[in-house]
């Protein structure tokens, strides 16, 4: 038996609590992956699949993990996993070479411009840049910061007077005389703007509704972001563990792929068979022909439902099917369902 283990960053934070983040704890386990300390802090272990071993660490680690190889897979939010890329590429000119293989689709949030300005983003950062030479802004993702910033600058024609950069601490001086000073912060950057401490800043937001109170305005959408699974593409170079990932992305999909998901059990007389075939072609219920099995008298139907659909809700379904003489109607949650092996890309 192989002993070639599959190494997983952990994220800290909101994915890892059950109540938060869209309950990664849960998903880890209806994929067939149940953790254990993971949700109390670490560490984390999978009691029942020996090959994975838990990394716990923060999501704005993990670039750096997986592109020395130190971790093979990690689990992380697109807008750290990005702010990392650019700093090796801005500070130390080097690239990063980690890819997105799994949206998880939860952790979801906005990465925005925030100012105390209510006018366009052009008209307002133009007047900006045209009365000061020098800028500062804050943020917790610095790189994410300077990577607008020069994108903006050089489209309203001020990418040569304002491309320099700094990132600093807070309030240190300036080591800059033209461009742009970022203050690297740890919250509570909408205060910062509103105190005028700064010209403006970028944050990360859910709903806005700390930025609104702050009294503040979003300027501009730097990028949306949610958590996806991330790798370092050189496991393709070790089989074993290149399979161990497929295997581990594979059932994480089924789980994804399930959640609101049912699979819906009923029996019908043959003489009534026709009419239900003509219901489920009609609502788009089964693809190229049902699921069935055939008795004597009877079939029996499997079909599979979206639980939190409005234009077709699974009750009136149910309610529909009797009508049409549907009997012993069954609902089953899914834990997982995988189409096959080609959902997996990597």
């Amino acid at each position: 038996m192989s002993d070639t283990q599959l190494i997983i960053g952990m994220p800290a934070g909101s994915l890892a609590d059950p109540q938060r983040g869209g309950s990664l704890v849960n998903l880890l386990m209806q994929a067939g992956f149940p953790t254990k300390g993971y949700d109390k802090g670490g560490p984390t272990t999978f009691p029942l699949t020996s090959f994975l071993v838990g990394w716990d660490g923060r999501p704005q680690e993990f670039s750096a993990q997986l592109a020395l190889g130190e971790i093979d897979v990690a689990i992380g939010g697109q807008d750290w996993m990005r702010e990392r890329q650019l700093e090796f590429k801005y500070e130390y000119g080097k690239e990063i070479d980690v890819t997105p293989v799994l949206t998880l689709g939860r952790g979801t949030v906005r990465i925005v411009i925030i100012n105390r300005d209510k006018r366009p983003c052009d008209e307002w950062l133009t007047e900006l840049l045209t009365e000061k030479s020098l800028v500062t802004m804050v943020s917790e993702m610095p790189y994410l910061a300077i990577e607008w910033f020069q994108q903006k600058a050089a489209s309203l024609g001020f990418g040569e007077s304002h491309g320099a950069f700094s990132v600093q601490k807070f309030k240190t001086p300036p080591r800059i005389d033209s461009g742009i000073v970022v203050y690297e912060t740890w919250g509570k950057t909408e205060a910062k703007v509103t105190n005028e401490s700064v010209d403006f800043g970028l944050e990360i937001t859910q709903t806005g509704s700390a930025i609104r109170n702050y009294g503040l305005n979003i300027a501009d959408v730097v990028m949306e972001s949610e958590a996806c699974v991330w790798a370092n593409t050189a496991i393709k170079n070790d089989p074993e563990k290149y399979d161990l990932a497929r295997m581990f992305l594979f059932n994480l999909y089924g789980a994804i792929f399930a959640e609101h998901k049912a699979l819906v059990f009923f029996n019908c007389k043959k003489e009534t068979m026709g009419a239900i075939v003509e219901y489920l072609e009609k609502n788009a219920l089964f693809a190229d022909e049902p699921t069935l099995n055939e008795g004597v008298n009877y079939v029996e139907f499997t079909i599979q439902l979206d639980a939190a659909s409005k234009d077709l809700p699974i009750a009136k379904v149910r309610y529909e099917l009797a009508k049409l003489g549907a009997t012993s109607i069954e609902t089953v949650p899914l834990d997982s369902a995988i189409p096959s092996l080609d959902v997996i890309d990597f």
